[in-house]
């Protein structure tokens, strides 16, 4: 399908609490290095090129930016990045991140975030995005365990002005319902996609819209591959993508806004033509019997994502 003259906005809008953005947002964390996101290959992204992603992103619409601390490769960080392409930023514009796990100088992960250590991953963040405070800032976990500890330390922030609001990260149903209890939940991002389904993601899904709470998919284009990026595609998501003269990144978008009004798309790129796609994709429209193809090429399970 064509990109011409397509913004985000052809997805529609959500609000994140009292914030509004379009349903078609950007992910960073692709854009610091070449290969596997997160990964301990030496090449980073060009960065004129990684700035010019992100004017461009604005400039089509995306009003929604997913990023993280520890988002980096040896001489790029998303954040910084993202500061230095953005700032002084748009007054719409809302920036996501996200805390909890951490990574040395080096690029190795660290133990997990205690409570109290909470504090210096969001003032981190605020350095480096060059403000004053986080639009949202999500709690990411790794396993299904009490958040109400974790959760209660970034409450605390929330009311002392350095969060705007709070969101969820890789969780499951009982964690929601604890983390409400202790202040507004206003996202959810779990891995969500075809073919990728956690044995709870409908009932995580169906729940976040039933409470007016954002469901925002990670690794929606890139399925099984992850930090790597999407694989070999099944045939049926090929066909449909013949059909609508789109690409199966495209198809795997559209299939992923179709699944509710309150689900919000952040496919992240360092390409100017696939974040010109990925754009695009707001517009393309599934019809039900290919939704319910797509569908079913899932196979639900009870992986745990780290």
């Amino acid at each position: 399908m064509t990109s011409h003259s397509l913004t985000a906005a052809a997805a529609g809008t959500w609000r994140l609490g009292d914030l509004t953005v379009n349903r078609i947002g950007f992910g960073a964390m692709r854009l610091t290095q070449n290969g596997a996101a997160l990964s301990d290959e030496r090449t980073p992204h060009d960065r004129d090129r990684a700035v010019a992603v992100l004017r461009r992103a604005v400039e089509l619409g995306v009003n929604h930016i997913d990023t993280a601390a520890f988002y980096f490769s040896p001489l790029r960080s998303a954040n910084e990045l993202i500061n230095r392409a953005l700032g002084p930023y748009p007054d719409d514009l809302v920036i996501t991140t996200k805390v909890g796990p951490g990574r040395g100088p080096a690029g190795d992960w660290i133990d997990w975030a205690r409570p109290e250590q909470l504090r210096g991953q969001v003032q981190e963040n605020i350095r480096q995005l060059g403000r004053d405070h986080l639009d949202v800032v999500n709690l990411r976990m790794n396993g299904n365990r009490p958040v109400s500890d974790l959760f209660g330390a970034l409450a605390e922030l929330r009311e002392e002005g350095l969060i705007r609001h709070l969101g969820l990260s890789n969780v499951w149903p009982e964690q929601i319902t604890e983390a409400r209890a202790i202040a507004p939940v206003v996202c959810v991002q779990n891995p969500y996609g075809i073919g990728e389904r956690r044995a709870d993601s409908q009932e995580v899904l169906r729940r976040c819209g039933e409470l007016g709470i954002a469901f925002v998919p990670f690794y929606a284009i890139a399925g099984a591959g992850a930090e790597s990026g999407a694989g070999e595609e099944h045939e049926a998501l090929l066909d449909v993508a013949r059909a609508h003269d789109a690409s199966p990144a495209q198809v795997r978008l559209a299939w992923t806004l179709q699944q509710g009004p309150h689900v919000l798309a952040i496919p992240g790129t360092g390409n100017p033509d696939h974040l010109e796609a990925n754009v695009a994709a707001a517009a393309l429209r599934l019809t039900d019997e290919e939704m319910a193809r797509l569908t079913a090429l899932g196979q639900a399970t009870g992986a745990d994502v780290a």
